[in-house]
């Protein structure tokens, strides 16, 4: 199977975009989305509307939006690094916030990288372009080391 992203996006219009720019950088795993802190937490643990869904297999990479709906994405890392099935899972905060306090918590809980959502169609193109080619093909995660 294909490694997949797992995208917690609440905002329809950054789904949109960010499903676009991944088929533009020609990026072609496919990328799960979950709308909300509560339905990427049920997600990963296989349970709620995704009960069956085989949670040992985890994403290559998170990209999640810091202001979510019902727990937002703070309350989700910290979920995720608070367990063992999901203590490695790479987490990329994919967020339009500017303030100091959401960088350095997200730093402080564990995230792997932050990056403010780029204006321009373009730009966030390229943005999700780099963090596909990164994540996806470069990084070594280490349970694939374990299955070589």
């Amino acid at each position: 199977m294909k490694p997949f992203v797992l995208l917690v996006e609440d905002n329809p219009d950054d789904e949109m975009l960010t499903l676009l720019a991944f088929e533009e950088s020609r990026l072609a795993n496919p990328v799960e989305v979950v709308r909300d802190g509560v339905e990427a937490i049920e997600f990963l643990e296989g349970t709620g509307q995704y009960a069956g869904r085989d949670a040992s297999r985890l994403p290559q990479v998170v990209l999640l939006d810091l202001n979510l709906p019902r727990k937002n994405g703070l309350q989700v890392l910290q979920w995720m690094r608070s367990r063992e099935e999901t203590r490695l899972v790479p987490v990329v905060m994919l967020t339009t916030s500017n303030q100091e306090r959401d960088l350095l918590e997200s730093y402080r809980l564990g995230v792997n990288s932050y990056v403010r959502k780029p204006v321009d169609f373009q730009q966030f193109q390229q943005a999700i372009g780099q963090l596909g080619m990164y994540w996806l093909v470069l990084n070594q995660l280490p349970w694939a080391a374990a299955n070589t």
